[in-house]
C-alpha cells in the first residue's frame, strides 16, 4: 500500500467538483483525486509536496486520492465505510468542513452541519452520525482531536445554525464564528438566540474582504 507520496507539481486539473493532481516523483507522474480545498492550497507547479494517499480499486480501475494530512486521509477512510457513502461523497464532506469540525459534527450528531456537503441528505448524515459515532471517539483521541464543549447550549443550537445558514454563510464559517463568540468573546451557552447570531454575524462580517 502507497502511505504517502512526495514530489512535484506536475500539474492540477479541475472539473467540476472532480479535481486531479499530477504528481512527478522519481520521474513518474502519479494522478490522485484530491478534494478542491487542497487543490487550492498546492503550490505551483514545480514546487515540492508530500501527499498522503489512499490506493482503491472500483471496478478492476486502480484510483489514488490523496491528502494533505494523514488525519483528514484517515478520516475519508472512515466514511468510506459507512453504507452508502463513495469517494465522492466522503470529498464533498472534507471539502465542507475541516476535519475537527467534521469530527465534532458526527460525534455530536449535529445533522445541520453535516447536510451543508453537497449530495448528503439528511437521513444520509443521520446514518453517518449512527454508524461511526463510536468509531471517531475512539480514533479522535490518537488522531489528537478532541470534541469541543464551546457554542450554544444544545436547545439552541440548531436554531442558531440554521438562521446562520440561510443568510449564505458556510458550514464551515458558521462553525469557526461560534468557536470565536464562545472562546474569545465568552457569551454564555445559554444566552438568548439573537444574541448568538448577532454576535457570529459581527465576527464574520469583520472578516470579510
Amino acid at each position: 500500500m502507497i502511505s504517502y507520496l512526495k514530489g512535484l507539481v506536475a500539474n492540477i486539473q479541475s472539473s467540476g467538483n472532480r479535481h486531479i493532481l499530477t504528481l512527478e516523483v522519481n520521474y513518474m507522474g502519479y494522478d490522485l483525486q484530491i478534494p478542491g480545498k487542497l487543490a487550492k492550497q498546492l503550490p505551483g507547479s514545480g514546487e515540492s509536496v508530500q501527499i498522503f494517499t489512499h490506493y482503491q480499486v472500483r471496478e478492476e480501475v486502480p484510483l489514488l486520492y490523496g491528502f494533505g494530512s494523514p488525519a483528514e486521509r484517515d478520516l475519508f477512510r472512515h466514511l468510506l465505510g459507512v453504507s452508502g457513502i463513495g469517494a465522492a461523497l466522503a470529498i464533498a464532506l472534507l471539502d465542507t468542513l475541516e476535519v475537527p469540525e467534521l469530527v465534532q459534527a458526527i460525534v455530536t450528531a449535529n445533522v445541520q452541519l453535516i447536510i451543508q456537503a453537497p449530495g448528503v441528505g439528511k437521513k444520509t448524515a443521520e446514518r453517518i452520525c449512527l454508524e461511526l459515532k463510536s468509531k471517531l471517539i475512539e480514533w479522535r483521541k490518537t488522531a489528537g482531536f478532541f470534541v469541543a464543549t464551546d457554542g450554544p447550549a444544545p436547545s439552541i443550537l440548531e436554531e442558531v445554525q440554521s438562521t446562520l445558514l440561510a443568510l449564505g454563510y458556510t458550514a464551515g464559517e458558521v462553525s469557526h464564528a461560534l468557536h470565536f463568540v464562545s472562546e474569545d468573546i465568552g457569551l454564555p451557552k445559554d444566552a438568548f438566540v439573537e444574541d448568538w447570531i448577532r454576535q457570529a454575524i459581527a465576527h464574520l462580517s469583520s472578516t470579510e474582504v
